[in-house]
């Protein structure tokens, strides 16, 4: 399969789209190509056979592997825009590959949950898979602008009311120092309760 990916000059993580437009530029090249003369014609006849056939393959694949990256996507934004973010985790599990697009929209899954380290790291990945994606990169920097802001930021003035509401616990975040220090309490406790008898 890899092969027909390097036939059609896109990467694997390539969205159906993306595919679909590179097939037709080479469709188009080599069928004009091919009623040179010589070797040139026979060339571009025997190219034009090969990317049709990596094309078909290819597709075929994913539709067979529910690769079908287009009615998925949409299947998560609707979810996210319905505010559903459990069922928008649920559609991003079920892909087999994660392109640049799957680990945006697992970004925004992750804001929605105020769980922002992660939400960077997954923005820093779709960003290095299609850095020429500005919507990737626009909500990069609104996500770093919005955490170096100080916490006093959070609240309106004069008041103690919050303007966001509280993150649920963040992977890798606090909730794990959290847990070490209330297990550390316990032990401690633990330790005096035995050592007095």
């Amino acid at each position: 399969m890899k092969n027909n990916y390097v036939i059609l000059g896109v990467s694997e993580f390539a969205t159906n789209e993306e595919i679909e437009l590179k097939y037709n530029e080479l469709i188009e090249k080599y069928r004009k190509d091919r009623f040179l003369e010589g070797e040139a014609g026979n060339y571009a006849a025997k190219r034009l056979t090969e990317v049709q056939v990596a094309y078909s393959e290819i597709m075929e694949y994913r539709h067979q592997n529910d690769f079908d990256n287009d009615g998925l996507y949409g299947e998560v934004e609707k979810a996210i825009k319905a505010g559903d973010i459990r069922l928008a985790q649920e559609k991003l599990d079920q892909f087999n590959e994660r392109t640049a697009k799957w680990h945006y929209l697992q970004s925004v899954v992750f804001h929605r949950k105020n769980w922002n380290n992660e939400c960077k790291k997954q923005l820093e990945i779709a960003i290095s898979m299609d850095g020429e994606n500005e919507k990737y990169k626009q909500a990069y920097e609104k996500l770093k602008a919005q955490m170096e802001k100080p916490k006093d930021n959070y609240y309106e003035s004069g008041s103690q009311s919050r303007q966001y509401s509280d993150p649920e616990p963040q992977m890798g975040g606090g909730s794990c120092l959290d847990f070490c220090c209330q297990m550390l309490a316990c032990n401690m406790l633990l330790n005096c309760c035995c050592n007095c008898n």
